[in-house]
């Protein structure tokens, strides 16, 4: 690497540049915007386990929160690609994420503690972990969160090819699912500008039993596109890094089969930004307005990450309009829990799942809704050009989509 290289690494290592001039993501700016958030990010991890650095980590923590945000509107990973804007849309909430995970970090009073027996070598292995351990598997912090049951096999090699096989598995579902969706909704779903889920040229049964439809499939492919990411991840822990298959439990258990909406975002959705959104809006709510207030504000926090992300990547979007979504999904989760104390019995059965699957259906129309009109879901996928499913699942879709506009004439 020349002098001149170093130079302008040097120059260009705190300068923001326009929004609307943002970078190609090369080598150039993986040294110069990316390396430097996620190098913040892990000091500060380093801090948090070690005594008596408080006042370091309050130091270092402004830093991190301007080399975090200089990356996420300063990077592009699409290429200019219009069908890859998600990839700036994940770059941009894991920034937000370790910002706000720092933050937590940075007011701790006790040094964060892992449960292993632990040398002074091993203080950045664990710091790695920390930062990268969403769910703190392992950790003090973690103590109460609920992991789904395990059944995958035990022995590390069957483990491995297990979790392998499921990340091609959940990869073809999601692009399976993924064309449909932009079968039955193309100006929602393959352009920056975005659209709608509803079609106003239908009555209202067939049009929002259409939107449902996309929506449920919508969620299906967040639900496979997470599982399918996991799975890598797990495959390269402990095929590789040789971990112990137990840092690796089930992120999911099984959505679907919820009696309850507190069952559902309780536990069975995955559990990867839980800690994130009680730290933000749980525990300031809930110390002024109690448990009612420690749900509004957890939900409330969620709202405000997704709205504000989407903002940051189009200008278009109303970010206030996530956060006033998740606070109503905040109200029918506090509705619950006021059925509970007044009848002394949980929501749950076949009636607790048909409200709870009710509520997430009509929620979720709002919630795809509201990505769709921004673009967010224009993106293309490995599977996409597979040319014979393609058609085959583009035939059934465009049937359903023929099949409901007879039954509106």
């Amino acid at each position: 690497m020349s002098w001149t290289l170093l130079e302008t690494l040097s120059n260009d290592f705190l300068r923001v540049p326009p929004t609307s001039a943002t970078l190609p993501f090369d080598m150039y700016t993986l040294f110069t915007y990316v390396s430097p958030a996620f190098l913040a990010y892990y000091i500060v991890a380093v801090l948090a386990i070690l005594p008596g650095t408080r006042m370091l980590r309050i130091a270092v923590w402004p830093l991190n929160v301007f080399l975090a945000f200089r990356a996420a509107v300063s990077v592009d990973f699409s290429g200019k690609n219009p069908q890859r804007m998600y990839i700036n849309f994940g770059f941009s909430f894991a920034m937000f994420c370790i910002v706000m995970r720092a933050l937590e970090w940075v007011f701790l009073r006790d040094p964060l503690k892992r449960r292993v027996k632990r040398t002074q070598a091993s203080i950045f292995i664990d710091a790695l972990d920390l930062a990268t351990n969403l769910r703190g598997i392992g950790w003090n912090w973690s103590e109460g969160l609920r992991f789904p049951p395990e059944t995958r096999p035990t022995s590390r090699l069957r483990f491995a090819v297990y979790v392998l096989l499921s990340a091609l598995y959940h990869s073809f579902i999601c692009g399976v699912l993924h064309i449909s969706i932009q079968t039955l909704a193309p100006e929602a779903f393959t352009t920056l500008s975005g659209g709608t889920i509803f079609d106003d040229t239908l009555p209202p049964l067939i049009r929002y039993a259409r939107s449902s439809i996309i929506s449920v499939l919508t969620a299906f492919v967040i639900y496979a596109d997470v599982q399918m990411n996991y799975d890598i991840a797990t495959f390269i822990g402990v095929a590789i890094f040789q971990q112990d298959p137990a840092q690796w439990p089930p992120v999911f258990d099984e959505p679907w089969k919820a009696t309850s909406l507190h069952e559902f975002w309780g536990y069975r959705w995955h559990q990867f930004v839980r800690r994130l959104f009680i730290v933000l809006g749980g525990w300031p709510l809930g110390f002024v307005f109690g448990r009612a207030g420690y749900m509004l504000g957890s939900f409330l926090a969620s709202g405000v990450l997704h709205g504000v992300v989407a903002a940051i990547l189009n200008g278009s979007v109303q970010w206030w309009y996530m956060p006033l979504l998740f606070g109503t999904m905040a109200v029918a989760v506090i509705v619950e829990r006021v059925f509970t104390r007044m009848t002394g019995r949980r929501v749950g059965g076949w009636i607790g799942r048909v409200w709870s699957m009710t509520c997430m259906v009509l929620w979720g129309n709002m919630m795809i809704e509201g990505h769709a009109r921004a673009g967010l879901f224009a993106s293309s996928g490995v599977f996409d050009t597979a040319a014979p499913a393609k058609g085959i699942v583009e035939h059934y879709m465009i049937a359903l989509d023929r099949w409901l506009r007879a039954c509106a004439s």
